[in-house]
């Protein structure tokens, strides 16, 4: 102790001739950083050794209120700035002209990488700042001291390059031999001694084999995760880590984990090592996951075949990978450029993921997914993209009207009307610290000198209130340089002449749907939807760009009309004009003037809808008289309603699969009977049938039926 104190001492008086009054007048920062978590946790003398520098800048003229400890990178690299708020937030600091001195154990712990170490010495030598460590303090702005700032830099990155090497080549030469210890995927356990075999319970073994057995059957990753969850399969995991270290749990199965099984070269029985490479242009500086990319197998560092106990042949697991790409170069999509304004924008109302486009037919469509994609479960909520579009079309541009435009430059102006009662605010603050700290100085240049009891009292007090406004006046500085700019009288004509033309522009047959699609991007943030139970009404939430937010209702097509919200209100109504002695036309009529809507795309009712109206609301699938069959039907026939009926399914529906060719029918005509057709359909084929309706609904939000 007393060793390292006369160090500090004698750092102090080397480092006198360096610090001035402006450098004491600043901050001293200490900046504390430790590379790994685990060093946090087990080398916590590190961290001691580092907070202990505050007691150094104070023994070189710091008072103890001026020195600043930055410890936010604890557990971060210093290979880059990316990801480092603590470092970020020296270097701002020290750009706003706060720092006088930076102080750390090494200089490896401000920077392991030349270029954030130089641009960190050029902007300490722009604005006087200090830099400090065990070996003494540097002036950036002096050429020796310069010169020895970028040895110690480039010792520093080459140290970390030569630690990284080293280790580098020890994991390699273990890889080789097969023995480079890795996590197991499930299905594997190892043995005290190290050896990897495959999971003793045999449930586990069993769950393995099915899963492969699944893919070579169905070929899909949707169809094996789908397939478990209709048997409500789950996946099995040994714990890693933790008092519960090796115990078997059962977890619900998922698409990520589904692929990486059937990825994963352990299944076949060969050691891999380096199967994932690191792409610089896509990983994220300060996250260590980012950027890993699967190579192909001939690009593995290391890849040992017949090494551990196997599930499937290798054959069969690079079968496995072609079929993987197979799927994903089929399953392309549509093209990127499409017709609907929130692609990317929307979010779920429901579960809170990301809603997709969907094309069917050329109809666009908002779809949540997130659930059937990743658990196989039915689709969240999913709703007509046109409906939308319309509504947010509508609203974009009232948003862009001079009336609405002047309100905005209205609030801008409130805005900057209380800007300016801020500043007030901040200039009164700062002048009644003046105040105190003039009045602070009087008494103390008042006191007799002889009197040291009531000089120091009011000496500190001084000092305090000095203290005290050189902060204030800092905080006043960050508080203006995070003011917007405000709008001048230019920029204030140049929107209102926008305003008066973009609704034209927005309509020119000139104006693409890519150029619409960018003007809402730049007004709005994010929406939000959620289908109100099973009805028509959704509400959308629009988050604006600059936080605020627009609620709104809109209305979606349905599939029925019970799913209407003012169904029973609408039966209702039309039993009274029915029972008032109007015909369906004239009920339908009556409606429309009293501005009754529809369930489906039709923005008016007509006879045929009344008419299923009240049939359903009785029980009877059609109150008209049936239509004479002009010919008896042979074995296996039916009408298209009656098949209908039998199979529990929408009579549109089903004429839907006549013209498609689903369905084996011909069309009859008679003297009375124009256009009636008869359906052929067996047992087997009625199986069929069902199956297919089955699955068209499995493909459905779990509760909602669309239009």
């Amino acid at each position: 102790m007393n060793a390292g104190a006369g160090e500090r001492r004698a750092g102090a008086a080397v480092a006198s001739s360096k610090i001035g009054p402006r450098h004491v007048e600043r901050l001293a920062i200490v900046y504390v950083r430790q590379s790994h978590p685990s060093q946090i946790v087990h080398h916590p003398e590190s961290a001691r050794v580092q907070y202990d520098l505050a007691e150094h800048a104070v023994a070189l003229g710091w008072s103890r209120e001026r020195v600043l400890v930055i410890d936010d990178d604890q557990g971060r690299t210093a290979t880059n700035a990316e990801g480092r708020p603590g470092f970020q937030r020296l270097v701002a600091e020290v750009g706003l002209d706060h720092v006088g001195i930076i102080i750390g154990f090494q200089m490896s712990r401000l920077a392991r990488s030349c270029r954030d170490w130089h641009q960190l010495i050029e902007v300490c030598a722009l604005f006087g700042t200090l830099l400090c460590d065990l070996d003494g303090v540097y002036d950036p702005a002096n050429y020796n001291d310069r010169l020895v700032l970028g040895l110690k830099g480039t010792i520093s990155e080459a140290e970390l390059h030569v630690i990284k090497q080293r280790m580098h080549a020890g994991k390699l030469a273990k890889a080789q031999r097969g023995e480079l210890g890795t996590l197991l995927a499930f299905g594997y356990v190892r043995r005290p001694s190290g050896e990897i075999v495959k999971d003793p319970d045999e449930q586990v073994r069993c769950v393995v084999d099915l899963l492969f057995e699944q893919f070579k059957i169905r070929g899909t990753v949707q169809g094996v995760l789908c397939y478990l969850v209709e048997h409500d399969l789950k996946l099995p995991l040994r714990v890693a880590s933790g008092p519960d270290k090796g115990q078997l749990r059962w977890v619900r199965p998922n698409r990520t984990r589904l692929q990486e099984t059937f990825k994963n070269p352990i299944y076949a029985g060969a050691y891999a090592y380096g199967r994932r490479r690191v792409d610089p242009r896509t990983k994220r500086p300060g996250r260590r996951a980012t950027g890993r990319r699967i190579a192909s197998v001939n690009q593995w560092t290391v890849c040992l075949r017949d090494r551990l106990p196997a599930y499937i042949s290798w054959e069969q697991y690079e079968q496995n990978l072609r079929q993987l790409e197979l799927n994903r170069n089929v399953a392309r999509g549509v093209a990127r450029k499409g017709s609907t304004f929130l692609a990317g924008l929307l979010r779920c109302g429901r579960c809170g993921h990301r809603m997709v486009v969907q094309y069917s037919e050329g109809n666009p469509r908002y779809v949540c997914v997130h659930d059937a994609a990743v658990y196989g479960a039915p689709l969240c909520q999913s709703i007509a993209a046109r409906a939308v579009d319309r509504v947010v079309e509508a609203l974009v541009l009232r948003a862009l009207e001079p009336s609405a435009l002047e309100v905005s430059l209205a609030v801008a102006a409130d805005m900057e009307r209380e800007r300016v009662r801020e500043e007030q605010l901040w200039q009164q603050r700062l002048e009644r610290a003046r105040y105190e700290v003039q009045r602070a100085r009087r008494q103390y240049d008042a006191v007799e000198p002889e009197n040291r009891l009531v000089a120091r009292t009011l000496e500190r007090a001084l000092e305090e209130l000095l203290g005290a406004e050189q902060t204030l006046q800092e905080d006043h500085r960050r508080a203006q340089a995070e003011r917007p700019t405000s709008l001048t009288e230019a920029d204030r004509s140049a929107i209102q002449a926008l305003a008066t033309e973009l609704p034209r522009l927005w309509n020119s047959p000139t104006t693409t749907n890519e150029q619409r699609k960018e003007v809402v991007r730049q007004m709005l943030e994010e929406a939000c939807l959620t289908v109100v139970g099973n009805s028509e009404q959704v509400q959308m939430t629009l988050r604006w760009a600059g936080g605020h937010e627009t609620t709104t209702t809109l209305t979606r097509p349905v599939g029925k009309l019970s799913q209407l919200s003012y169904y029973d209100d609408l039966v209702c109504r039309a039993e009274q004009l029915r029972q008032e002695g109007k015909t369906f036309q004239g009920v339908a009529d009556a409606l429309n003037a009293e501005a009754w809507r529809p369930a489906r795309r039709r923005e008016t009712f007509n006879a045929s809808m009344v008419n299923s109206l009240l049939a359903s609301k009785k029980g009877d699938r059609d109150m008209r008289t049936p239509r004479p069959l002009p010919e008896k039907l042979k074995a296996h026939e039916w009408t298209l309603p009656a098949l209908a009926d039998e199979l529990g399914m929408s009579r549109i529906t089903l004429y839907s699969w006549v013209l498609r060719g689903k369905v084996q029918a011909r069309k009859v005509q008679s003297e009375h009977v124009h256009g009636l057709w008869i359906l052929r359909a067996d047992e087997k084929e009625r199986e069929r049938l069902a199956a297919l309706r089955t699955a068209r609904r499995r493909r459905r939000p779990q509760g909602v039926q669309t239009g």
